[in-house]
């Protein structure tokens, strides 16, 4: 069980992350897996962010702590050449499983926005050419490839909570998602953020910042990019019969990626229809159910997946179908 936050608070102080003997913590929301304080320390102010070993969810969810050091040299990592889309380290405290960073002032939860309606697609282009970036930057990079060997790690928090699981409660496309599972397992070829959702980018007019990335793991990028895709597709779905444009969004996604990544790029964009799909599928019934959707919405997906998607379209065709399938009219590119 996690501390209390005044046991925290003095462990900090301990540590000397925290300076003045009246800092506090306050509770920050998001998230499942963390606890994350605001720390104002004087005239700092700064947060902090503890992995927890049960996760925050209905279900029964453990995952190993020493994925927040994985966070911070994923942070490390990207910040080497594009520091703006990471936040920056304060200071780190991997011995007791926690890290300090910046606090993002000024910014907009993307999650927040496209569930209020607010559409914008170059925020999407942006959040599309700094995945590729990332992508493209650590392709079969050795060094990227030692330092996120976390296969554990990402099996605990995506591979057995999002398909694992799904595929228990499917049984009749079981042999199907275990092995795109087993595929995606095996792909070791750039590093994967893990949770590259608008939930954990923050927004503002001159920066878009990634956070959450205790999942990263050199393996298959493609898992990034569905991840993506998949939560435009199931905004499109929170707000239907209401015609929300989230199209020229995933478009905009798909077009900033393959920009910022030409040489393998196009090969990642075929494979994320395989795990697309199963995404999908998992935020219904996998251990991390979105939770804007209702029991018609959810079976909507269990569906669409089924009649739609099994032939693993291209993700332009794709789209076509999800979109046509909300009473939308198809992308006429």
């Amino acid at each position: 069980m996690p501390d209390d936050p005044e046991a925290f608070r003095r462990l900090l102080l301990e540590r000397g992350v925290l300076r003045s003997p009246t800092a506090t913590l306050s509770p920050l929301t998001g998230g499942v897996s963390s606890e994350i304080y605001r720390a104002d320390d004087g005239d700092r102010v700064f947060v902090v962010k503890r992995a927890l070993a049960k996760l925050k969810v209905a279900a029964d969810w453990f995952a190993d702590t020493a994925r927040n050091a994985h966070e911070q040299a994923y942070i490390a990592y990207v910040a080497r050449f594009r520091p703006d889309a990471v936040p920056a380290i304060v200071a780190g405290g991997e011995a007791d499983g926690f890290f300090a960073m910046e606090f993002l002032d000024g910014f907009d939860n993307w999650k927040t926005e496209l569930l209020a309606g607010r559409t914008d697609p170059a925020v999407a282009a942006r959040a599309g050419a700094i995945l590729g970036d990332i992508h493209a930057r650590s392709h079969n990079d050795t060094v990227a490839a030692e330092r996120f060997d976390t296969l554990k790690n990402f099996r605990e928090l995506r591979i057995d909570p999002y398909l694992v699981s799904t595929a228990e409660k499917n049984p009749d496309l079981k042999s199907a998602i275990l092995a795109d599972a087993a595929a995606l397992a095996d792909t070791a070829e750039a590093l994967v953020h893990g949770d590259y959702s608008p939930k954990n980018l923050l927004v503002r007019p001159d920066r878009l910042v990634a956070l959450d990335c205790e999942v990263a793991w050199f393996g298959d990028p493609a898992f990034d990019v569905a991840f993506l895709l998949n939560h435009l597709l199931l905004k499109g779905l929170y707000h239907a019969p209401t015609p929300v444009e989230l199209r020229p969004l995933y478009d905009a996604v798909v077009a900033a990626y393959v920009s910022a990544h030409p040489i393998h790029g196009p090969a990642v964009l075929a494979r994320t229809p395989r795990l697309l799909r199963w995404l999908l599928l998992a935020r219904v019934d996998g251990k991390s159910p979105v939770e804007y959707l209702t029991s018609a919405k959810q079976d909507f997906v269990r569906r669409f997946v089924r009649t739609h998607t099994l032939d693993a379209p291209a993700l332009p065709l794709f789209a076509d179908r999800w979109f046509s399938a909300l009473g939308q009219r198809p992308n006429p590119a």
